[in-house]
């Protein structure tokens, strides 16, 4: 067996809950929070302040220690003061995507089995609707109360003074929604232990410095916006200025306002900065580091924009399921295509999927990872969670990579059958399951397909003997999903490809695009 260990030394395990280790790094006169289209702006005082009441104000309504609530917002500083109110309270936090509709916002209420639903105004109808059915038993809006339900204002509570007991080791703090490799998406189980040594692991390699202003973008119901900004910036003592949406312009003009000297991307955004006219218009000299995440970044495209901005372009490597971090670029030291080495603390083996071997040095196969940031399983799924997390620890990540001799990861292809949309995940099987209640339609099949804005969209693939043409199937498809899952390609074929057992063959799917192409 072939190990792949981090060039750094082992952090300590601290016994901090997440909520402790980013108290500690806080300064309570220091503005922390900017909320970047106002300019409205939070100290550390204000944040600890209200994380505390909240906390109180959970307590005593009986949503927590140990109830579970789902927050449903945009990037606001507000969404981090929830969050860590629910998990001083001892609570769960289980993240939504706030362009869900009312089907996908119910499935995941009903699976996290949710009580209490945080979201803002805009969101109020899409919250009602999704809240029949579960275990939500009232709602409430982060700013003024509205139509008759509370602002967050009124679950303000006598402040809890120190974290609730939890164990930190087996407490589901955070339940983030994932496709992982293969089906619908699942409830990722992260602990406290999860988040705090990610962030301590993360804080090892970023030289973060105190006082460092950054503008969040990424949304934090995503692991990514919600740990690698949310929560490592504010421990480090770092300030974010928080976007609801990204918007190039205002991206821009924050960056330069602030004077940001690192961004934190997905590959879209990389392709405007290397490419669209309007970044000319600002000046970005201050920047040292742009980081991109959350799908693959080509090469080409990585040295463009490093060479237009004038700075380093890096990469790193995760998962939900891994907290999400495992693999960083230092700053200073990015390699073209690489995502970056083993973070302190974990371990890697590159496996041949078929026969579960370990594969000669610098050839590829599966990422496998072992380390305190693995996450402790799928909710309520013991199947999957067996699947993903084998023998001795390993979990398996469903790409495909190879590590240099230097230590740097390469990512080359993809066992997983999720599609990544903006960075954003799409599980085919929850989009077949949808099309299929078409009427016309007989049989169905999902893949992903190169795209030079998105990084890839989904393209379905339809047996019908009178097909539908793809606005008819984007139509009945809308009132379901969120805009970003919607089928952008569509084939009909004479029939599905499946193996003996009925599992589609999608890498033949892929195969036949690629061929035509």
């Amino acid at each position: 067996m072939t190990i792949i260990r981090s060039p750094y030394p082992d952090v300590p395990i601290r016994d901090l809950s997440i909520t402790d280790l980013v108290f500690a790094g806080i300064t309570p006169t220091q503005t922390i929070l900017i909320d970047g289209p106002t300019g409205r702006a939070v100290t550390g005082a204000q944040f600890i302040g209200g994380v505390k009441a909240l906390a109180g104000g959970l307590t005593a309504r009986g949503y927590a220690p140990g109830g579970c609530v789902a927050l449903m917002a945009p990037n606001i500083p507000e969404f981090c003061t929830v969050f860590h109110g629910v998990a001083w309270a001892g609570g769960t936090v289980t993240t939504v995507n706030p362009t869900y509709t009312p089907h996908e916002l119910q499935h995941q209420l009903n699976d996290a089995g949710a009580e209490l639903l945080v979201t803002v105004a805009p969101f109020l109808d899409t919250a009602r609707e999704g809240i029949k059915g579960t275990r939500v038993r009232e709602i409430v809006l982060i700013g003024p109360g509205a139509d008759g339900v509370p602002g967050l204002a009124e679950f303000m509570g006598a402040p809890l003074a120190a974290q609730a007991p939890v164990d930190l080791d087996s407490h589901v703090v955070c339940l983030p929604y994932s496709s992982g490799t293969t089906g619908l998406p699942k409830g990722v189980m992260l602990t406290q232990r999860n988040l705090t040594v990610n962030a301590d692991q993360l804080l090892a390699m970023a030289d973060l410095q105190p006082g460092e202003h950054t503008v969040a973008f990424l949304p934090f119901f995503h692991i990514y916006g919600l740990h690698v900004l949310m929560n490592v910036y504010i421990a480090a003592g770092g300030t974010l200025v928080t976007m609801p949406r990204f918007d190039l312009e205002m991206f821009l003009t924050l960056s330069q306002k602030y004077r940001t000297p690192r961004m934190w991307i997905v590959p879209p955004v990389a392709l405007a900065l290397a490419k669209h006219p309007l970044v000319d218009k600002f000046d970005l000299s201050f920047l040292t580091q742009i980081n991109s995440a959350a799908a693959p970044l080509g090469a080409d495209v990585a040295e463009a924009m490093g060479a237009r901005l004038g700075t380093a372009a890096t990469q790193g490597y995760g998962m939900t399921e891994l907290s999400p971090g495992s693999h960083v670029s230092p700053k200073g030291k990015g390699r073209k295509g690489a995502s970056g080495v083993t973070l302190p603390n974990t371990q890697c083996r590159i496996v041949d999927p078929e026969t579960l071997t370990d594969v000669p040095d610098g050839a590829d196969g599966e990422i496998w990872v072992k380390g305190p940031q693995v996450m402790k399983g799928y909710l309520n799924n013991p199947v999957a969670t067996a699947e993903t997390i084998v023998q001795d620890g390993w979990l398996r990540t469903g790409d495909i990579g190879h590590f240099d001799a230097d230590g740097y990861l390469y990512i080359t292809d993809r066992l997983k059958e999720l599609i990544k949309v903006k960075g954003f995940q799409v599980a085919p099987a929850e989009l077949e399951a949808l099309i299929l209640k078409h009427p016309a339609i007989t049989d169905a099949a999902v893949i992903g397909v190169q795209d030079a804005d998105a990084g890839e969209v989904p393209m379905a693939f339809i047996v019908s003997a009178n097909p539908p043409s793809l606005a008819e199937v984007q139509a009945f498809l809308d009132p379901e999903i969120a805009h970003y899952k919607q089928v952008r390609r569509l084939e009909v074929v004479e029939a599905i490809p499946k193996s003996a057992s009925g599992k589609i063959l999608r890498r033949v799917l892929r195969d036949q695009v690629k061929a035509q192409a």
